[in-house]
């Protein structure tokens, strides 16, 4: 009996590692043609005791049948190495080299996490060293150095192990064709994280260069299990593209200084015959199969089980003692706020002086990679993380997650829970920690969608135009183009396969000119056309300001935390002068910052500070002991309820019978609410009124998620403020959604005055919801993200970088230019599409309102009911994000629930 080969792990690759591995890892032997894997390979498979495993065998095939192909594994089997095993092998068998410089670059990997391709690269080197390969492999991140990159541009390694921002920038260079027109395999990993984000768009258009470049191209995708293999495995090869037509959609035909000239030659695309679904193309679906069934269990709290909060607090020992119990564990938590809290709660309780630390994306990169190295080599009992851990990397032996909070997605849940064991033959352990009641409702909907197997990732994107046109202005870089070739190439990536001729013509005009309103501005004119109709860029420094702003990730501004000592006088409160050095402790929002004055404590890095002063970019702060300080809140931090979940919640409600398997706690809960009001059914939505404390109160259970309920919230006051009902304001949940105001509306609903039917119609989407966008700020802070994708606003300059209120004030003037003069602008465009799929969420909030037509349930109540207590706590809360409130909500909480459960 031989083990089965799985991820490329630094401990199974040393002889003692692999023999404590087989002793935990035994799979019956396969049987390897032996055609298809040279003696090279298999004598090293022999020598750990190994045999391939049957995904692996057949993404060989796949690649000896010139076949790209989209593997589907759960973590630990093997997923890195099936994807380099024919990159691997097809080196091995080109033994001769083409001069000193090599034979060009074979294969390219493409990861979403810097940290991942360097991990790889560092795994790779064992293999290939132990088996004598002629191999070179390299890394090509934001932190290679400049020399490297320059001789890579020369001398290219055999394996390129990359990020899709780098892809982006060797791209637009004008050497481009040279680098990759020798590339045979491109690998990319953890592809379910990429193409459900606007750097996923960024790659697929990347992806249809390399096409171009290299028409005999094959990609290799590797991902966790999806809800839509198939569409997935359309992202992997070019679309079928009808010749590019000279006339747009519109009427129009080109762009000025285009006229009617062609390349002289056709651009070459390989033509994949389309594999269901007239018009598409995909790529080979491989599925790996044994995995065993993870084991997913919800803490039964002991304790007293909040009915509102996020922290989790009640469970902080009996999370402590499951630390203690195991070997390593991983905690995850939603944001990093919570992690701060968590991390510094856990050390206070830490009397065994367990070795716990700290990890998630502001900390500094330094702070991250010692915790990294720590959990590789078993150093660690526990890890206080959050998503900046979800993807691939394996640390080490972690024998149990646990989940903090709910999960929000089934998808994601499995992701996480994947952390553990990392070994496909053996079951990984998870524990979900719920912070509240609707929260133990979402973890039993997310632990019977894990035992389903069910997944809920988000669908595929339509590829967005201020990607687009990041795009072309890189295209422009690099070698000049003609208009109908670059857009035939774009159709050929599957987010842009349905772009229209009128969007990429407006979007070509927008990186020429910056559009209608803007052409009298010579900076926006990044590019011109040539003498030929050929599109190349304006100037060098065009060229260069790309290089600088190229991706797609706009963060909130980030400001450097520096530890120094403090500058107060002891006993008077008189500050003196900031050292200006100090020990980097990582990076933190400036929305935060702005909030404090100095002498204000906070946590950060695992430790109490006191914010002692802000210069320029950077934030001063010492250490201080102070128990009630505040944990910083991140705008990036917060996750959506997915829709499939939310479905599922629903259900469980609406399920009774299932109500046996909750906590007594939670039933307890839910059977005051069928006794004071109503359980909402799966279909229907129940409104509830009721007075308190001289206000009014209609409290709704949509269960869309925060963003959906904010949306109809903001809409349902305009509403209510024309039925004279006198709104003064709302709060929602995930769950939940609660409007106040001065005006009786159990009584405006009695008498008329007031239709439920009419007031939850979905024609609020129309007018209502025009008139609301152009009195927000919202599509301000939508339309500035674009606009810094789109290249319009640059970030960053050679030797400096804007700062956030000059380009606060840059995007606002254009903004409110375009939508005076060309409302129907191209990034205006975009920054809608953003708000409708992203803060608005404008398809889920339309089909609710739909799926509730003439289902509404009014209850007319004389107090609070025991499902309004969680969102009724929102009111007056800090902030959305604040964790830390938790505490000073407690005597409120309490009010509530005496309320909520007061006999008539």
């Amino acid at each position: 009996m031989a083990a089965c080969a799985g991820d490329l792990r630094r401990d199974d690759l040393d002889s003692e590692g692999a023999n404590a591995y087989l002793r935990r890892v035994i799979i019956a032997d396969s049987d390897v043609p032996p055609d298809l894997l040279p003696d090279r390979f298999r004598h090293w498979f022999a020598a750990r005791g190994w045999s391939p495993r049957a995904h692996q065998l057949e993404l060989l095939e796949k690649a000896r049948a010139q076949r790209s192909a989209l593997l589907i594994a759960p973590t630990g089997a093997g997923k890195t190495l099936a994807g380099f095993l024919p990159t691997l092998v097809e080196l091995a068998e080109t033994s001769l080299r083409a001069g000193p410089e090599g034979r060009g670059l074979h294969t390219l990997y493409i990861s979403p996490l810097k940290a991942l391709a360097v991990d790889i690269a560092r795994n790779l080197e064992a293999p290939i060293a132990q088996m004598n390969l002629p191999i070179r492999v390299e890394t090509r991140t934001g932190d290679t150095p400049v020399s490297r990159r320059t001789r890579q541009r020369k001398y290219p390694p055999d394996i390129l192990l990359t990020t899709p921002e780098q892809l982006a920038l060797l791209l637009a260079s004008d050497d481009a064709p040279y680098l990759f027109s020798s590339l045979q395999r491109i690998v990319l990993d953890e592809l379910h994280a990429l193409v459900t984000s606007k750097r996923g768009d960024l790659l697929s258009l990347g992806l249809a260069r390399l096409w171009r470049i290299a028409p005999d191209l094959r990609a290799t995708g590797l991902s966790a299990t999806v809800a839509d293999p198939d569409e997935l495995a359309r992202f992997l090869v070019p679309q079928p593209v009808s010749p590019s037509p000279l006339v747009g959609e519109d009427g129009s035909r080109g762009l000025p200084g285009e006229g009617e000239a062609t390349s002289a030659e056709p651009a070459a695309y390989p033509r994949p015959s389309p594999a269901r679904g007239e018009g598409e193309a995909r790529a080979d679906i491989v599925v790996a199969g044994g995995a065993v069934q993870p084991i997913v269990e919800m803490l039964d709290t002991k304790e007293r089980l909040p009915w509102a909060g996020h922290s989790a607090r009640h469970a902080l020992g009996e999370i402590y003692d499951l630390i203690k119990g195991n070997k390593t564990t991983l905690i995850f938590v939603n944001t990093r706020s919570q992690a701060e809290m968590l991390f510094q709660e856990l050390w206070r309780m830490n009397d065994d002086n367990l070795a716990i630390a700290l990890h998630h994306g502001s900390l500094d990169v330094a702070q991250r990679r010692r915790v990294e190295d720590a959990m590789a080599a078993g150093k660690l009992r526990g890890v206080v993380c959050t998503s900046s851990l979800d993807l691939g990397i394996d640390w080490g032996d972690i024998d149990l997650v646990i989940n903090v909070g709910a999960p929000k997605g089934a998808s994601r849940l499995m992701q996480r829970i994947g952390r553990a064991n990392h070994r496909i033959d053996e079951a990984s352990r998870a524990v979900l920690v719920p912070a509240n009641r609707f929260e133990v409702l979402e973890c039993a909907a997310a632990i019977d969608a894990v035992a389903e197997n069910a997944q809920d990732t988000p669908p595929q994107r339509k590829g967005a135009l201020d990607v687009l046109a990041q795009h072309i202005l890189g295209c422009a870089c690099g070698e000049p183009f003609f208009a109908n070739d670059l857009y035939s190439e774009v159709r050929s990536a599957a987010p842009y396969a349905d772009l229209t001729r009128a969007d990429f013509d407006d979007t070509l005009d927008f990186v020429a000119t910056g559009g209608y309103a803007l052409k009298s501005y010579e900076r926006f004119a990044r590019i011109k056309p040539d003498k030929q109709g050929r599109w190349r860029v304006a100037n060098p420094k065009v060229r260069q300001g790309y290089r600088l702003n190229v991706g797609t990730i706009v963060e909130e501004a980030m400001l450097k935390v520096k530890l120094v000592r403090s500058s107060r006088s002891s006993g008077t409160g008189a500050t003196g002068a900031i050292a200006r050095g100090g020990r980097m402790l990582g990076q933190i929002e400036e929305y935060f910052i702005e909030g404090l004055t100095p002498g204000d404590t906070f946590v950060f890095g695992g430790e109490v500070v006191r914010y002692e002063a802000m210069m320029e970019d950077q934030v001063y702060v010492s250490r201080a002991a102070d128990k009630d300080a505040r944990v910083p809140s991140y705008m990036g931090g917060k996750f959506p309820l997915s829709t499939y979940l939310a479905e599922r919640v629903r259900g469980l409600l609406d399920d009774r019978r299932a109500w046996q398997g909750l906590p007594d706690q939670v039933r307890d809960w839910l059977a005051l609410q069928s006794k004071a009001s109503r359980v909402p059914g799966r279909r229907e939505l129940v409104v509830e009124t009721f007075p308190r404390a001289a206000k009014y109160y209609l409290v709704c259970y949509p269960f869309e998620g925060r963003l959906a309920h904010q949306t109809l919230g903001m809409l349902l006051t305009r509403r209510l403020e024309r039925s004279r009902a006198r709104p003064l304001g709302f709060v929602a949940n995930e769950y939940a959604l609660a409007v106040w105001g001065l005006g009786d509306m159990s009584q405006m609903i009695r008498q008329g005055r007031l239709d439920l039917d009419a007031l939850f119609d979905p024609d609020m989407l129309g007018d209502d919801l025009e008139a609301w966008l152009a009195e927000s700020a919202l599509m301000k802070r939508t339309f500035r993200s674009c606009a810094i994708i789109s290249g319009l606003i640059a970030r960053r300059f050679a030797g400096e970088e804007k700062s956030r209120r000059q380009v606060l004030f840059s995007t606002d003037l254009v903004y409110d230019v375009l939508n005076k003069h060309q409302p129907d602008h191209v990034l205006l465009r975009a920054a809608r599409a953003d708000a409708a799929t992203g803060l608005l969420d404008l398809r889920r909030l339309s089909d609710m309102l739909t799926r509730i037509k003439g289902r509404i349930v009014h209850k007319e109540l004389d107090r609070v009911s025991p499902l309004a207590v969680p969102v009724m706590l929102e009111i007056g809360r800090e902030a959305v994000y604040g964790e830390a409130s938790d505490e000073l909500l407690a005597e409120a909480a309490e009010e509530l629930v005496r309320e909520a459960t007061r006999r008539s």
